[in-house]
């Protein structure tokens, strides 16, 4: 065994360290590094932020990451060899930028479609999400990288997020919100994140019972428990309740406070050598230590294209949810007129808001993407509505050049880089080579030439002390948000924008720049927005408009979707309606032409009450950098649509079994016990767990059960090679004995397959399928159990039997 193999160096290095060194190793020595101690040959080790790229340690606009669609849409793939690929791209990224330890993948569920983090997580269901799960995870650590899987455990939802207590009984945390925990932790990973909230009484920072316990006791899990940052509160509590590593180094409670607890004997120095014998077998694994090897020392894979497998993931992602009259796939030759509108047509939302967001390298809008698509047809674009309640990041030709500039108190540039857009964010460190000491500043500036006359709106959004001037005028010049206001759960979380008019001429260049004065000791948060807006119509000529130029098109492209203050980390949702005019937009185009379609860029359900007079309706939940590439590949048929829905999409808000996310009295409780997602639903869903069409079709020809394993022929019946996903649920034939959900999945596996080719799978029957928790253990429930071959949760096709 690996820990054994290292048993030897680790008590040497133990042996060598005094008791003050061993917990200066325990906490943050910044906001993501552990000490090194180069006396025993241990590095620094470096962690940064997922799950769909890499932001590294610190602020680098001239080192962009990949970003590559969110965990929902990873999900949505059902594929757990592509999430390897998604884990080994992050995990070459990583290793290109120093990082020992990505902080992903999210795998708490999606319990209420209100979840503000609903996008970082995979699915409502368990044995879905450890699939990808692991997937991920041994892509990652394929590379020598190490994965931390978070937030153990029950944060699926973020209100109150700092303090809610859940009350969750046993038998759903066994059955439903540890199970991904326990499968990655069997697949090895070697470090797991500790959860902010609190389960039934105890902050999980603290929680002896599921850390101790049954993390590393029963589970026998032997990597690093690492707080969420700033989630340990207390000394003695979390030091004796299985924590491992407190991050960051602000506000961390163990260092100075600790040692005097082990002094006093309030926590033991064996505990704290445990504590120390993970982090040196972490450090160990990825190469941090020089004492033992790494446990990969060559990567798995690499040259990995990242824009290929960005593109890729996401096309496999989308999810076909409608398909009249099999409008889709288009003929690109056939086209001579194609209408694409809504504002998120041209501004992508590529990705959720929050720790996940980072810096891509590109963006491909889909009116980018289907513009370059259709280079003999006629792409008009046309806004719509917009939904977006703050300006964009001002962009696009208008504005050339976009520089970012660190300044010190005199004004002299300290750093200078070229960005895309004017949007400047980070947490973590400045650019290599510039003294924190000496920032004062940080500057976006353009020289920004109007393409049309009139009144133009600049924004200022950021924390801080922000200056907008445009020329020789200084437009805004005020504090917002105060030196000691949170920046995390202020800035970068909830941003405050002031928009400013401006009258401008078309062709007249002017200059534009937006400045942050940066507060002492705060450096590492930053966040500044120069956003634009044009001049624009009002909102019933905007919609006119679309409606005017989907009439005269071959097909419509409506794109709709959340919003960032919509969907984001920190705050859950209060509506699954789609923001703004959206809806109507949709509804009037598809009364100007039958052949809508409508694209919805959201991370999770939304409401579609005019679902059922479009022709066809693609879900490309937060698709990453290569958004409109992947969505002409499968609009224009040249991939198909891959996807199955991981999560149950509503036809009304009030079908949704599990909703609200508010604690009352700081607590919520998880009343609905197992049956949450298709579990627990009793009405019909718009769109079914599991759902997904293609652009062929199957026959499910036979369905056995032997030998503990489900074995299913499906054949294509089409005319073109597709993929489906053959699903296996099973439930009990009877009532009685413990409430069960009429149906559970049990397994799954893809199929690709030529015309009129059939293929063979099996699917494993563990004994795990027909158990409950039941008294502090696992129990069979014996009986007569259906088994099911399915195309959805509600879409059996062949049906067999199994007495357990």
């Amino acid at each position: 065994m690996e820990q054994t193999a290292h048993q030897d160096a680790i008590e040497s290095a133990l042996a060598a360290l005094d008791l003050e060194t061993k917990i200066r190793l325990l906490t943050g020595q910044d906001y993501w590094r552990l000490p090194a101690v180069p006396e025993i040959g241990l590095a620094e080790l470096t962690m940064s932020d997922g799950p769909i790229g890499v932001r590294g340690v610190r602020w680098s606009p001239d080192n962009p990451s990949v970003a590559l669609p969110s965990p929902t849409a990873l999900a949505a793939t059902w594929d757990p060899e592509l999430s390897r690929l998604a884990g080994r791209v992050l995990g070459q990224e990583c290793r290109a930028r120093g990082i020992h330890i990505l902080l992903a993948p999210t795998v708490n569920l999606h319990r209420s479609p209100l979840a503000g983090r609903h996008f970082e997580c995979y699915s409502e269901d368990p044995l879905l999400t450890a699939a990808v799960g692991i997937g991920y995870v041994t892509g990652l650590q394929d590379q020598g990288v190490g994965a931390q899987v978070k937030h153990y455990v029950a944060n699926d939802s973020e209100t109150e997020r700092f303090t809610v207590d859940v009350r969750v009984s046993q038998r759903a945390l066994r059955e439903l919100y540890l199970v991904p925990f326990e499968r990655i932790v069997d697949a090895g990973v070697w470090s797991l994140m500790a959860a902010y909230n609190g389960v039934n009484g105890s902050p999980m920072t603290e929680q002896d019972e599921l850390v101790n316990g049954l993390l590393k006791s029963e589970w026998g899990f032997d990597g690093a428990v690492v707080s969420d940052w700033t989630a340990a509160r207390t000394t003695v509590p979390t030091a004796t309740g299985g924590l491992d590593v407190v991050m960051p180094a602000f506000a961390a409670p163990w260092g100075d406070q600790l040692l005097a607890a082990v002094r006093a004997g309030e926590v033991t120095e064996d505990q704290i050598d445990d504590k120390v014998r993970r982090i040196l077998l972490l450090a160990g694994r990825v190469g941090a230590w020089d004492r033992v090897p790494p446990a990969v020392p060559v990567p798995a894979a690499t040259g990995l294209d990242v824009d290929a497998a960005a593109r890729e993931i996401a096309a496999r992602s989308f999810v076909l949810a409608r398909n009249t009259d099999e409008v889709l796939p288009l003929s690109a030759g056939a086209l001579r007129k194609v209408a694409v509108l809504g504002a998120l047509a041209d501004d992508a939302r590529i990705q959720g808001g929050g720790s996940a967001r980072v810096l891509p390298r590109h963006i491909v809008s889909p009116l980018a993407g289907l513009t370059a698509a259709l280079p003999d047809a006629e792409v008009v674009y046309a806004v719509g509505a917009d939904p977006r309640p703050e300006l964009a990041a001002a962009t696009g030709l208008e504005w050339t050049p976009i520089t970012t500039t660190l300044r010190d108190a005199g004004g002299n540039a300290l750093y200078e880089a070229t960005i895309d857009a004017g949007d400047v964010r980070w947490m973590g460190e400045l650019p290599e080579g510039v003294d924190p000491a000496a920032a004062a500043t940080v500057e976006i500036s353009a020289t920004f030439t109007p393409s049309v006359t009139g009144t133009h709106q600049l924004a200022a959004n950021g924390f801080g002390n922000l200056v907008l001037r445009v020329g020789e005028e200084t437009l805004f010049d005020q504090v917002v948000y105060a030196p000691g206001d949170d920046p995390v759960t202020t800035a970068f979380l909830t941003p405050v924008e002031t928009r400013c008019p401006v009258e401008a001429i078309a062709g007249k260049p002017v200059d534009v720049s937006l400045t942050h004065q940066i507060y002492p000791g705060r450096h590492g948060f930053v966040t500044l927005t120069l956003g634009h807006g044009r001049p624009v119509a009002d909102d019933e000529t905007l919609l006119d408009e679309a409606a005017r130029v989907a009439a005269e098109a071959d097909v419509a492209v409506v794109v709709v979707g959340t919003t960032e203050e919509v969907e984001s980390e920190g705050f859950d949702r209060t509506s699954l309606a789609l923001p703004g005019r959206q809806d109507e937009l949709v509804a009037r185009v598809a009364a100007a032409n039958p052949r809508t379609v409508v694209v919805v860029n959201a991370g999770s359900p939304v409401l579609m009450p005019w679902v059922d007079d479009v022709a066809a309706v693609l879900l490309t939940w937060f698709p990453g950098q290569e958004a409109g590439a992947a969505l002409a590949d499968v609009l224009l048929g040249v991939v198909e649509p891959g996807g199955r829905l991981p999560t149950t999409w509503p036809r009304a808000t009030d079908d949704v079994p599990v909703l609200s996310t508010t604690p009352e009295g700081g607590t919520l409780t998880y009343a609905e016990d197992v049956l949450i997602g298709y579990r627990g639903w009793t009405a019909e869903p718009l769109f079914p767990f599991g759902h997904g069409l293609g652009y062929t079709t199957w026959a499910y020809e036979s369905l056995d059960v032997e030998a503990g394993q489900v074995v299913v022929t499906v054949r294509n019946t089409g005319a073109r090679p597709g993929r489906q996903v053959v699903q296996v649920y099973v439930g009990p034939t009877t009532d009685g004995g413990p409430v069960r959900p009429e149906r559970w999945l049990a397994g799954f596996a893809a199929v690709t397959a030529a015309p009129d080719e059939a293929v063979t799978v099996r699917i494993p029957l563990p004994e795990r399928t027909f158990q409950v928790w039941d008294d502090g253990g696992w129990r069979t429930v014996s009986g007569t159990y259906r088994v099911e071959a399915s195309a959805a949760v509600t879409d059996p096709r062949l049906t067999a039997t199994v007495d357990v």
